[in-house]
Formats: structure tokens, sequence, C-alpha cells
């Protein structure tokens, strides 16, 4: 099978590693990719917003299946221009991606197909905003509705800072805070069948104890030992089929990657949000225990037999992954510094690896740098515990001036 990434982040990173560990694989392209992808990828330069580009792409190369990474270019109608072309490819349409790329569509899509979320107001006025932060109360949580990566919603005590957040977006949903943890649960589905993936944990903010703004992912872990056993089965009754079942019944079917964050309360689960595309840095772990093989599980779902696909397989043990991010991130990140020290911090046996985020080959073939989020030090152990002293052991060797990470990543679940 001949099979084209489209993207340049870790998350693809961690697709293209595993699909270039699936028998299946005969050729592994990547458009545009980076330093670390180029590794066990062929690289493509394009725009992977250009439909047209990257159908080209897909065509010149005889790919049996293109997989799409990002949530830009699915909301741009990338896998509409690539289905056009009669080629199998792994991601939703152009409409059925507003369910990331509008969280009132989102919001809307819900309340029609009675998944549990938080309640809210849509506004585009700020008397609406005002209105609706005092009808909820403090903390306020206030999200662009568009798509704003990883970085359009703000949870603030303070009244005239959401007030801001408001007015600097335009249009946005304000809606009650949801107490309790968050968990992430990715489903692969061909817009019928739905198949839940392993849930994971991702760490937010940029500091340790959750201190600091929000960035796009400093970190995640898998499994969750303090989870309900029942909760994927939960979530896939009450969230993932009723959502999928809504958008197939208005005419606009949801296949790819349908991904739910969820929030834990104490009235029970409700989701926050849904992206239509795998997550980063939680599909690290949540790849990393996948024994099944991704192809075949993609392509099932891009072609409309994920309903004959054998049950997953995944490993007992356990994942994590840290990020390394550049100095200044998330406010001012810089690039173009060297990176060093990768090759030692990569396990001979596999369990323990570097997947690259923001990176790209200098003049020199060196990596340097390109980008706030640089890379993600993924290992696996037999539990949380050892995964994490992997993980960290990988963080430790790796140099990059100015570089942060958190030290707390897993560490109460480990505990």
């Amino acid at each position: 099978m001949k099979v084209l990434v489209i993207g340049g982040g870790a998350r693809e990173h961690a697709l293209c590693r595993s699909l270039s560990l699936d028998p299946d694989v005969t050729e592994l392209h990547c458009a545009p990719g980076n330093a670390g992808i180029a590794q066990v990828a062929r690289l493509h330069p394009v725009d992977q917003l250009d439909g047209s580009a990257v159908a080209d792409l897909a065509s010149s190369l005889g790919a049996d299946l293109v997989v799409v990474g990002p949530e830009a270019p699915l909301v741009a109608g990338v896998a509409d221009a690539v289905r056009d072309r009669s080629i199998p490819v792994f991601g939703p349409s152009r409409e059925a991606a507003q369910l990331e790329g509008s969280k009132a569509f989102a919001k809307d899509v819900m309340a029609a197909a009675g998944v549990p979320t938080a309640r809210s107001y849509v506004c585009t006025t700020p008397e609406q905003a005002a209105a609706a932060l005092d009808a909820f109360g403090a903390p306020y949580v206030v999200k662009d509705d568009g798509l704003a990566a990883g970085k359009g919603v703000v949870v603030t005590a303070d009244r005239e800072a959401a007030l801001a957040h408001a007015a600097s977006c335009g249009r946005v949903v304000i809606e009650e805070f949801l107490d309790g943890p968050e968990v992430s649960l990715f489903a692969v589905t061909d817009g019928v069948s739905v198949v839940p993936l392993q849930p994971a944990q991702d760490f937010k903010r940029v500091g340790d104890g959750d201190q600091g703004p929000n960035t796009g992912g400093m970190g995640a872990y898998s499994p969750l030992p303090w989870a309900d056993p029942k909760l994927v089965d939960e979530v896939l009754e009450t969230v993932l089929q009723p959502t999928v079942d809504e958008l197939r019944r208005r005419g606009t079917p949801f296949s790819g990657l349908l991904y739910a964050g969820l929030a834990i309360t104490s009235r029970g689960v409700r989701v926050i949000e849904f992206n239509a595309r795998f997550g980063d840095p939680e599909t690290q772990v949540v790849l990393a225990r996948l024994k099944t093989p991704l192809a075949g599980l993609l392509l099932a779902a891009a072609t409309g037999r994920l309903g004959e696909s054998a049950p997953l397989r995944w490993s007992d043990g356990a994942a994590v992954t840290v990020v390394i991010a550049a100095e200044g991130y998330p406010a001012a990140p810089r690039s173009g510094d060297p990176i060093g020290g990768l090759a030692e911090a990569e396990a001979a046996d596999g369990t323990a690896y570097v997947l690259h985020a923001g990176t790209r080959l200098g003049e020199g073939g060196e990596i340097l740098s390109a980008g706030g989020r640089v890379l993600s030090a993924t290992a696996t152990g037999k539990d949380l515990a050892e995964a994490r002293a992997r993980a960290y052991d990988a963080v430790a060797r790796v140099s990059l001036a100015g570089s942060h990470h958190r030290t707390d990543i897993a560490l109460k679940a480990a505990e």
C-alpha cells in the first residue's frame, strides 16, 4: 500500500512512524513533513491547504490512501478534493469538519443528537458576551467560534480578560465551566461504524501544576488508571455514535477521526469540544500503545468497510510523551536553534524515541528548531512510572538552547 500523509507536526510524525512499521505499507510519503519525518518517509513540498495540489500529488504518487493530519486542510476541503479523484482519504469533508471548524455548529449538532455538553451562548456583540458571562459567573469560559490552532479558548476568573478575548474574536461561544478531570478519546469512523481508541489525558497549561497560559499541549499519557473501566463504552453510546448518526442524518456523513474532548464532571461525562482529526500530543501516546496495524484500519474507514474490521489490539503497558518547547513559547517562540542529542535519546529497543514537531534541516544538514513545540519525547513501559522515567531520560539527553518542558507529566497518575 502506498500512503501519503499530509502535515508536518509531531502528530504526523507519530502517524508516519506507525505506518512505517506496518508491513502492508510499501511506500510512505509525507507533505510537507519535517526533519524527523524525513527519516521514515519521502517528503514532498506542497501547500497543504491547496486541495488541487494535494490531489495532484496523490495522483502522481499512485497513492492508495491519503491521511490528512491537521485541522486546517480538512476545514479547507482538502479531503473533498482527494475524494473527487476517487482516491481513498482518511479525513472528513469540509462540511463535516465544521464540527471542529465552528464551535456553534458543534453545539447545534450535540443538541440535536442529545449529547451531554456544557450550557452555552453564541455571542456576536460585546453586550451579548457581557450578559452571557454574567449568566454563568466565574470562572469564565470563552471560545473563538472558528479554528484557532488550540489557542482560541480562554478560561479565567477575570471578567475584563474574558470580555477582551470575546471582543478580539468577534463571534464566540461562552459556556459554563465544567469541573472535573479532562479526557481525550479518539474514534475512527466511516460515517456509520465507530471504533473508539484508548483514552488519553493531555496537559494544556505551559507550567508545572497547570500554571501559566494555555498551549497546544505540553505532554500526555495513556492509559488512565483512575478512569472508570466503562468510560469508553459509555462515551461510545452517549457521545460518539449519536454524533456520527446525527451528521449522517443531516447528509454530511463524518468519515475519519472524531476526537471528543471530555470533562468527567460531578454530574457525569460532558463534551468540552470536538475535533475532526487526531490530537497532538495525545496521538503520540495512543499510537505508541496500538498493536493493530494502522494502515488497514485507516483504509477501512476511508472506504466504508470499518464494520468488517477485527477488534483493535493494544499493549498492556503505558506510554508517556513530554513536549520540549522553544524559548519564549507560547507567547513568542524562538526558532533557528540547533538541536543536539537526538540519537542519544532514542532507545535501541524502541521503548523511547523523539518525534519532531517544529524542526527543519539547516544548510549543513543539521536539525534546527522551527516552531513553538519542537519535539515530543515519547516512551513506553510496563506501567506509567516506567514509561515516564524513560520519557524524561530522553528529554534530558536532548539539547536545545533556552528550551523548556513540564516536569510533572503523568506524575499524579503514576503515583
